[in-house]
């Protein structure tokens, strides 16, 4: 997906090795934290980690993917790290990167470029700025974010809110033709409009945006070439 691609990008320029670097840990919220009755076990663990891990080295990346998974105020555990202090126990963050996954604003994202598209104006149009304020807030009082009510956000610990925009039938096409030239194929236009046929776009009656993104595309390539 887009955000697992973004998190990969950030990884490699910083660590050779990427994702399979030592140095980058990935924690998935429904494998890492299941039990909502250990949260408290879960925050200890998760600063030792990062505590021993920085140390180790000041450049380390943290991924938390599914964080619309995550059960509410886990992840406040990290605030220490985040927050506007020169050194933790003689050991500083500033250099440590926290990237935070989630699907949990969507929906806000999505009406935002609805409203773009109905207002005529084009999708590439859109600014950070038009998104910033709506998905910190959003996230913030959505108690299915894993940041509900996260004194990440009172506090203005977190830098960047990054947007994913929905795709429309042209950025989806275009996936399907790089997913044939990295399987060692001519791009075949024909097989390209069979494809994206059998997507699902919304809203129902336009059909603008893709429903899953590209996420769909190599199961459906596969379909139609085997």
């Amino acid at each position: 997906t887009g955000k697992n691609l973004l998190s990969q990008i950030v990884a490699e320029h910083l660590h050779r090795a990427g994702l399979r670097s030592k140095f980058v840990h990935l924690f998935l919220a429904t494998l890492h934290f299941p039990h909502q009755h250990l949260v408290k076990l879960y925050q200890e663990q998760l600063q030792k980690w990062i505590q021993g891990n920085v140390s180790a080295c000041p450049h380390s990346v943290f991924i938390f993917d599914e964080m619309d998974k995550l059960h509410p105020g886990l992840i406040d555990a990290i605030k220490p790290f985040l927050d506007y202090y020169e050194q933790v126990n003689g050991v500083s963050y500033s250099k440590a990167i926290f990237i935070f996954l989630s699907n949990a604003g969507a929906n806000l994202i999505n009406k935002v470029a609805l409203d773009f598209w109905r207002s005529g104006r084009q999708r590439e149009e859109i600014q950070l700025k038009d998104l910033e304020q709506v998905l910190s807030v959003g996230v913030f009082n959505n108690k299915n974010s894993g940041l509900w009510h996260s004194s990440l956000i009172d506090r203005n610990l977190i830098d960047y809110f990054v947007p994913f925009l929905p795709l429309e039938h042209k950025h989806v096409k275009m996936c399907i033709r790089a997913e044939m030239l990295s399987r060692g194929h001519p791009v075949n236009e024909k097989v390209v409009e069979e494809v994206i046929e059998e997507m699902t776009f919304f809203p129902k009656e336009e059909k603008i945006y893709s429903d899953k993104g590209c996420k769909t595309v190599q199961a459906k390539l596969s379909f139609h070439w085997d």
